[in-house]
């Protein structure tokens, strides 16, 4: 019996088995959202079918709630983003120059000495044609790489993925269960009056579970954190989602041997309808310091040429600053591949705020799906017309093919 749950009927197991961290970890993956989308589930296991074998990682980083590509990848040299942002432009004058027109938000500050290093490539105006500006809607089009929202009512992977059964570690250290060690007992007496199908799905889960504890136990015992993580961090609620720690735990089961090929975290927060100055500062501060430690981690232990860092949005950010102080959902938003195997440099159109579209925001220069056909084909070694369904002009971040 399979257990329920996953990408298109596949069993958890299968995912774990294929080198998927799929819903896992401590604290699931350290209270960042660790579903991996399903684009890139089909693509590890195409792999595997297809017999493929190398020891790239994929690690994906959504940044949860809309990124404000315009205060991320600033525009310093444009009067209309001083215009649009009487407030929110206040960030110009600090920034990290990377171009005569562009500099990142001053707290990028060590994924600047990375770019500088050759080792970040920016994609510019990443979207895709009609967007939705519903969190769920637009979700599931990156998640699927379907390309189209179409108005879609499904479930969307963030909430469909926690129907299935999750794995779930309390504690880093000790790897316990929620509720302390009596949860398992309690499980075992519910498992015995479970008749049917219902218990064997329950032991299946259970079982998988285990597996899962037992392995990072192992991971654990092997590992030693080589970067500076740090969680001392006072965030606004909602963002501080433990993004330093979870990919702390990234770099365990990688260093370790685990064979994980792709992980996925994230750090809420980005929804910043109001005084997004402040908040924006912090995110930006807090994602740069947990990057750079993961960096800094696999470097110390030789393996940062084979992981890939990708981050991703839902949407930008509508260029007009409202009258709260925020930006409300918008579109097009910049796509940050980071690691040692990446071919750094800017690479799509800045997007141009004297030629917004018919509602006022961003025109995308960059359909998302070619970004991901790169990490795919390039960096994986997969067929990406395969998972995509179709060809994109190549966007070539990635220095040597897999």
């Amino acid at each position: 019996m399979k257990e329920l749950g996953g990408t298109n009927g596949l069993s958890r197991r299968d995912f774990l088995k294929s080198g998927l961290v799929f819903g896992v970890g401590a604290q699931a993956l350290a209270s960042g959202y660790a579903a991996v989308p399903d684009v890139f589930a089909r693509a590890v296991l195409s792999a595997k079918n297809a017999a493929v074998q190398n020891d790239r990682v994929l690690v994906m980083i959504q940044l949860g709630g809309g990124n404000d590509g315009l205060q991320t990848v600033i525009p310093i040299s444009s009067s209309s983003y001083r215009d649009f942002r009487p407030q929110l432009s206040a960030v110009a004058a600090k920034a990290q120059p990377i171009s005569k027109d562009l500099g990142l938000h001053e707290n990028l500050k060590g994924i600047k000495t990375l770019f500088d290093a050759g080792k970040v490539a920016i994609v510019q105006g990443v979207g895709y044609t009609n967007p939705s500006f519903s969190h769920f809607d637009s979700i599931r089009v990156w998640e699927t790489a379907d390309g189209c929202a179409c108005g879609t009512t499904n479930v969307p992977g963030m909430l469909r993925d926690l129907q299935a059964t999750l794995t779930v570690i309390d504690d880093v250290k000790t790897f316990g269960f929620q509720g302390g060690q009596n949860v398992e007992d309690v499980m075992g007496t519910l498992y015995k009056g479970t008749p049917g199908m219902y218990g064997a799905l329950f032991d299946t889960a259970m079982t998988t579970v285990r597996d899962t504890v037992a392995q990072l136990r192992t991971s654990s015992a092997k590992y030693t954190p080589k970067g500076n993580y740090s969680d001392k961090v006072q965030l606004v609620y909602s963002s501080k989602n433990q993004l330093a720690a979870a990919l702390q735990l990234a770099a365990e089961l990688i260093v370790t041997g685990t064979g994980v090929k792709v992980l996925h975290v994230t750090l809420g927060g980005f929804d910043t309808h109001y005084t997004e100055l402040n908040r924006h500062d912090q995110l930006m501060a807090y994602l740069d310091s947990a990057i750079t430690a993961f960096h800094e981690d696999l470097t110390a232990y030789g393996m940062a040429d084979r992981v890939m860092i990708a981050t991703w949005s839902e949407f930008g950010r509508r260029p007009k600053e409202n009258a709260s102080g925020g930006t409300d959902h918008g579109t097009a938003s910049p796509v940050f591949l980071i690691g040692d195997g990446v071919k750094g440099g800017l690479y799509g159109e800045t997007p141009n705020l004297a030629k917004l579209d018919q509602l006022g925001n961003l025109s995308y220069s960059v359909d998302f799906r070619a970004v991901y056909q790169e990490i795919l084909a390039s960096h994986l070694g997969v067929d990406a017309k395969e998972i995509l369904g179709q060809s994109f002009d190549r966007v070539p971040f990635v220095k040597a093919a897999a």
